[in-house]
């Protein structure tokens, strides 16, 4: 079969060029019951990677293949040692691959036959003759990988990897795709749309490497992956069955976003963000200009060592005219928030932290603010810091120790109510910029603080409580940047009393 590495068809993209959509002898076919449909379902059985992702359009049949390909090495004699586990982020969200199962599975293990497939419902577990097993499990938060510690499965698969808000699960759980009897193949696979609490973490891995079909090696193990992209228009079955599917379950979406993710499989999207409604890439984004020397400029922080930590430096409008690279000059509310430069403490994998001590962390900080191009004419003030920074416990405190090495904070507001309170004002920050004329304080982001703009616009909500973001995805530079609009908002309210 044609490798992957080969030049790319631009209507197929997955696929090398010359192939047709008949059902050649190199198609891979599970049984005569299920037969992969020409395309991104074949590619998908027949990847030679240990990881891989399909994504895409809703409708090409994601679910089907991630279950056939687990399926597809069901009695090839590996017995006990083929051995999978399959997961949804809840047990509720396990009930659609269930059923897929019950009907696959029925039709290809039938009962009464020497191979029939067996479902325990109370163990959510399939098991075959020759021992096999089909393990149908949730993940909702890291800590859920102990219940399968120290276990071997070369088979892992995951069913809306983007359900997931950060890559913690999937990462730990590749320590058990493994096996201890030689010749079993490991397979590490997942279905995704664009969309949902964990897009930005699944495009960093999959997406933005490189094109769909093309191997990334990863820089670390030097183990390859690949992305695998699905059109509905692939699966002919469901449009002879359906002809109207897009009309009545696409077209229907009125949230542009979710429809450009379900129809085109876009990854290029605001996908699903606690701030998607006010927030605007051509409105609250600005090219750095000069700040006026008459504007206050001071910083926020979110602390973080095993998780990112966050430094946002901010200019604060008192009215003055800016003045443009371009010439064009411009009045902004008082009060007016400019996000200017950022400090990001990663390792480079999302969503997680580079373990700086609190004195080098400050010490750099110092470092930037002492640099003569940075914000000529300006000192920084000490801006709001998450309050755990000022909690001493049985020794000194983080704030302790960067006010030694000259970077003072202040305690952000923490109060309960706080974070819904903070998400509100940002929300409306980011909605006054789009406003003409402007009358409220509104918030505007440097086009060069790129961590502020990967994470904060996606960032999702929680799904237990929509008025609050999901503290499980990277919401670092987020929480210092509501932490600085509530400091503002508090000025403003003692002004007024």
């Amino acid at each position: 079969m044609a490798t992957m590495e080969k030049h790319l068809d631009p209507k197929f993209p997955n696929y090398p060029p010359g192939q047709n959509n008949d059902l050649g002898s190199e198609q891979k076919v599970v049984n005569p019951v299920w037969v992969p449909q020409y395309g991104s379902q074949l590619w998908f059985l027949s990847c030679p990677f240990r990881e891989a992702l399909y994504e895409g359009t809703r409708g090409p049949g994601k679910t089907d293949a991630l279950v056939m390909s687990f399926a597809q090495h069901v009695d090839k004699g590996f017995g006990p040692a083929w051995r999978g586990i399959l997961f949804r982020r809840t047990y509720p969200e396990l009930a659609d691959v269930t059923a897929k199962t019950k009907y696959w599975f029925n039709r290809l293990f039938p009962k009464g036959t020497d191979k029939e497939a067996k479902f325990n419902g109370a163990d959510h577990k399939w098991t075959w003759p020759d021992g096999e097993e089909l393990l149908l499990r949730y993940m909702r938060n890291p800590d859920d990988y102990w219940n399968y510690h120290g276990h071997e499965y070369p088979w892992i698969g995951w069913e809306e990897l983007t359900s997931w808000p950060s890559e913690d699960c999937y990462i730990r759980m590749m320590a058990c795709n493994r096996t201890s009897r030689k010749g079993i193949p490991r397979l590490y696979r997942s279905t995704a749309n664009p969309y949902g609490a964990g897009h930005h973490w699944v495009k960093a891995r999959f997406i933005d490497p490189a094109p769909a079909g093309s191997p990334i090696e990863d820089s670390r193990t030097g183990e390859k992956r690949v992305r695998i992209k699905g059109y509905y228009w692939e699966n002919k079955i469901l449009l002879e069955a359906d002809p109207d599917y897009v009309k009545n379950n696409i077209d229907v979406i009125r949230d542009y976003n979710l429809w450009r993710a379900w129809k085109f499989g876009d990854w290029d999207i605001v996908a699903g963000g606690a701030i998607i409604d006010v927030w605007s890439p051509t409105r609250n984004v600005v090219r750095p200009f000069g700040i006026p020397n008459s504007w206050k400029v001071d910083r926020s922080f979110d602390w973080g060592s095993s998780k990112p930590f966050s430094v946002g430096w901010w200019a604060e409008s008192d009215g003055t005219v800016v003045k443009f690279r371009d010439g064009k000059t411009r009045t902004f509310p008082r009060g007016s928030l400019f996000r200017v430069a950022e400090w990001y403490g990663w390792n480079g994998q999302p969503n997680t932290g580079c373990r700086l001590p609190a004195t080098e962390v400050a010490r750099k900080i110092k470092e930037i603010e002492n640099n003569p191009g940075f914000l000529p004419g300006h000192i920084v003030r000490p801006g709001p810091a998450d309050t755990q920074i000022f909690d001493a416990g049985v020794g000194v405190s983080i704030a302790d120790d960067m006010r030694r090495m000259g970077i003072r904070w202040t305690p952000a507001d923490k109060r309960p109510g706080s974070r819904k309170s903070g998400l509100d004002r940002v929300r409306r920050m980011l909605l006054a910029a789009h406003q003409t004329p402007m009358e409220e304080p509104a918030m505007f982001i440097f086009d060069t603080c790129n961590h502020w703009l990967r994470t904060v616009p996606v960032l999702p909500r929680d799904d237990r409580d929509m008025d609050d973001v999901d503290t499980d995805a990277e919401d670092h530079a987020f929480d210092e940047t509501r932490y600085r609009a509530m400091a503002r908002s508090r000025v403003v309210k003692s002004l007024e009393m």
